[in-house]
């Protein structure tokens, strides 16, 4: 895969899908511990989100990381915005802001 086909991929992931994950594995089958809490964290959250599993290309996997100049895999992005991978979604998950994130976004009802 070129590295443009490899930013195209991307781009429309993105542009296809609100909540996409950039992932090792896929979300029924988390491939290393920091996608499978990724994961956890989303369904916990009910909401719809689509895996894309860079173990399937290495193009891809590197071309994630240089996309947002992100050294590690899961990535999270919703609505089309980076927000950071696994320590970022702990971080926002225990702080409340990943909740109001997606409700913010209209991917979640508030309770």
């Amino acid at each position: 895969m070129t590295e443009s086909s490899v930013v195209k991929e991307i781009e429309m992931a993105l542009k296809e899908h609100d909540i996409v994950v950039f992932m090792k594995g896929t979300p029924r089958m988390p491939m290393c511990g920091f996608s499978g809490f990724a994961c956890q964290v989303l369904n916990h959250f009910g909401v719809d989100f689509h895996g894309v599993n860079v173990l399937e290309d290495e193009a891809l996997r590197q071309g994630i990381k240089d996309y947002t100049n992100w050294p590690t895999i899961p990535q999270l992005y919703v609505k089309g915005d980076f927000i950071g991978g696994a320590d970022i979604m702990r971080d926002m998950y225990e702080s409340g802001e990943l909740k109001t994130l997606l409700e913010e976004k209209g991917l979640l009802n508030a309770a």
